[in-house]
């Protein structure tokens, strides 16, 4: 698959004015490496940052900029900027940039950290001045060792131009920056789950409060923010709120731009920096140029395995939180994938929660017992060997795993494909029921759950 942030047929032209996360791409698809990063303005947010801004002041304009997290959470940035502590006594802050891109059909991070090294430290540069962080940690998916090599590269070329290190452009602020790479957990993208993982620990998610801003890495306070995210703060610092604002389509309250994604069996999978609302069917027929000959849209997700399963009617919902959350699901990463008409979707399930169930912490019951309950499930419908009362189990359990209900966000986001898939595909669902008087009674048919 291309990475690439150009429309069809290379027709859309990338500026800094409309595309501020991919205008400095190379045509190859090489990276951008110091000298040329810095012909292409990079760093000249950093400089004015450092220069003619206060740090609450770089604080505040996130704020303002209505930029919000691109992991797929979407909390206000600034917000959670201002979460941290005030008390200058307190000298010891850390910035991690959650790099850990384990999310199915998720590619966008991976992008900007082996074409962009820059722009990404960049951002971080910029954060950890207005945070008043003296050092900051990439952790970063452990199968991302392109990505690894370049931003090690690109962090050494950045220290030797005294733009990471100590007194920083002559300003007088320390900042140290690392690549940390994971050892390979899904969990790890949930922030708390992934500082417990940095300091050595079991990569179990805390619980909150406190949150990571009071008590963070090594008890420290800690802000996490996604690669995407930051990397969208050098534009912001250099170009204002107001223009920030402007880039997205008229409805969206999500402000900037967006890379977005299609995968699947369409004609032209790929990645595109698009501005907020446009429609999802824009993105499937203009950008990914609809299915492949012989192949129809059956249904799709946008944006990840954790969302939900809409129907090609929806396509002409807007791409934004609010836009997609009026047709029933989340945007989440706004990567989407196409389901074509010769998939089973008992079979897309059960893979689907096999994943969900094995990347499971295991430190609440109802994700560590409930996740491989529902493959069980789905595996004996899968062979034609479901039970009557099956589908009301898989519905129970979609309802037991919900958001409130287990320790972190895992679970709600592993049984919500489920929950769709079961409400627009149910009669492929019953096609797996084995006659009535073929079932098991149910006292008589074991389940060993967390086998």
């Amino acid at each position: 698959m291309t990475l690439t942030s150009f429309g069809p047929a290379n027709r859309i032209k990338r500026s800094a004015e409309t595309h501020p996360l991919t205008w400095r791409l190379r045509d190859d698809g090489e990276p951008v490496w110091l000298d040329e990063y810095q012909a292409k303005s990079g760093y000249a947010a950093a400089r004015k940052a450092f220069a003619d801004m206060a740090q609450d002041d770089i604080v505040q304009t996130v704020k303002d900029s209505g930029l919000k997290g691109r992991g797929g959470a979407g909390f206000p940035t600034g917000v959670k900027w201002g979460l941290m502590p005030k008390d200058e006594s307190i000298n010891i802050r850390y910035l991690l940039c959650n790099a850990d891109e384990m999310e199915p059909n998720t590619w966008k991070d991976r992008m900007l950290m082996e074409q962009l090294p820059h722009l990404l430290i960049e951002g971080m540069l910029i954060s950890a001045r207005a945070l008043k962080t003296y050092r900051g940690y990439i952790f970063l998916r452990g199968e991302y060792t392109t990505a690894a090599r370049h931003l090690n590269r690109a962090v050494e070329e950045a220290k030797a131009a005294g733009l990471l290190g100590k007194n920083i452009l002559g300003s007088g602020f320390d900042f140290e920056l690392f690549v940390h790479t994971g050892a390979g957990r899904y969990i790890c993208g949930e922030e708390t789950a992934l500082i417990n993982s940095l300091e050595g620990r079991r990569a179990n998610p805390r619980s909150k409060p406190p949150f990571p801003a009071a008590v963070g890495v090594w008890g420290k306070p800690t802000c996490v923010n996604n690669v995407e995210t930051l990397c969208n703060v050098p534009a912001i610092i250099a170009d204002g709120v107001d223009w920030y604002k402007s880039l997205a389509r008229e409805g969206s309250d999500d402000m900037g731009t967006k890379l977005m994604g299609f995968s699947g069996k369409v004609k032209n999978p790929g990645l595109w920096e698009l501005p907020f609302g446009v429609t999802a069917r824009e993105l499937f027929e203009d950008y990914a140029g609809g299915m492949r000959d012989g192949y129809k849209l059956k249904c799709w997700q946008p944006g990840g395995a954790g969302t939900g399963f809409l129907l090609p009617e929806h396509l002409d919902a807007q791409m934004y939180a609010g836009g997609i959350a009026k047709v029933g699901t989340r945007m989440g990463t706004g990567l989407a994938m196409a389901v074509d008409d010769s998939i089973n979707m008992v079979s897309l399930l059960r893979n689907m929660e096999q994943f969900f169930a094995r990347e499971s912490c295991g430190f609440c019951t109802p994700c560590r017992d409930g996740l491989p309950w529902s493959v069980k499930l789905l595996m004996a419908i899968e062979n034609g060997e479901g039970q009557p009362g099956d589908i009301e189990t898989l519905l129970g359990l979609v309802g037991f795993l919900g958001p409130g209900k287990t320790f972190c966000a895992h679970a709600p986001g592993a049984v919500e494909p489920l929950g769709s898939a079961i409400k627009y595909f149910r009669p492929e669902f019953e096609a797996g029921i084995a006659p009535v008087s073929a079932a098991v009674p149910p006292l008589a048919r074991p389940i060993v759950v967390g086998a």
